[in-house]
């Protein structure tokens, strides 16, 4: 399919003729397990072949302003690369977007995977847990939207809530010098989940088919912060043991 010259460039998936719907999903599946696969590469280069410690160290040397400035960058990277994944112009442009989201993600994710092989209490199975909990998950709500075909768009407005409160209190515990407990965690992998079903149901009603590249970028940043959360709550109950 040639971009700019396709009804796809009219239509959302979900009006879609069901081979060009099922190739659009197909794309976007593929597209987004192949930034997972490049998230996991890149961070086996880091910690196989570069100095880790020195590298968390100068993330989290800063205290909390520097704390804040990581937060700040990862910010600016993913607006930037939501930009580019974005550019129906110019499909090089919308790799470079997917492309530089992964790279974001891989570094932003370093000390909380440094933290995990560190003080992993399990036998170092905190990390594999945490990844098939979380693809489980994803599986479970993805299947529920696309059998379904349900819109669930209506979860707008509370997920930007949530996440502009959870960005508030997590900037106050780095400058308050607190720990954000289970209950957080636990707060954001529902919130998380929110996503999950919001971005799926996107892909399904507000993309073009030939959107797949963006679509993938939406989905991975929803299963990079479901991540996230669980990893924390399962190296939390590892610690415990």
């Amino acid at each position: 399919m040639s971009y700019g010259q396709s009804y796809a460039n009219d239509l959302f998936a979900i009006d879609a003729a069901a081979t060009e719907r099922a190739a659009f999903l197909r794309n976007t599946y593929i597209h987004l397990f192949g930034a997972i696969l490049a998230f996991i590469g890149l961070e086996a280069v880091i910690f196989n072949l570069l100095p880790v410690d020195q590298i968390v160290g100068g993330m989290m040397g800063g205290g909390s302003i520097g704390m804040i400035v990581i937060i700040a960058g990862f910010m600016l990277a993913s607006w930037v690369a939501r930009s580019w994944a974005s550019n129906a112009a110019s499909p090089a442009m919308q790799y470079l977007g997917l492309g530089l989201y992964t790279v974001a993600e891989a570094i932003f994710f370093v000390p909380l995977l440094w933290i995990a092989t560190k003080f992993d209490q399990g036998g170092g199975n905190v990390i594999p847990t945490a990844g098939i909990i979380t693809l489980l998950i994803f599986g479970g709500l993805t299947t529920i939207v696309l059998v379904s075909g349900a819109n669930f768009s209506f979860l707008r407005t509370a997920l930007m809530i949530g996440s502009w409160s959870a960005l508030v209190i997590a900037i106050v515990a780095v400058f308050a010098g607190f720990s954000l407990g289970l209950f957080f965690c636990g707060a954001m992998v529902v919130l998380a989940c929110g996503f999950i079903l919001y971005d799926t149901s996107n892909v399904l009603h507000h993309y073009r088919t030939d959107q797949h590249v963006g679509a993938a970028l939406e989905l991975f940043a929803s299963v990079a912060l479901l991540f996230w959360y669980v990893l924390r709550i399962v190296l939390a109950f590892s610690s415990r043991d």
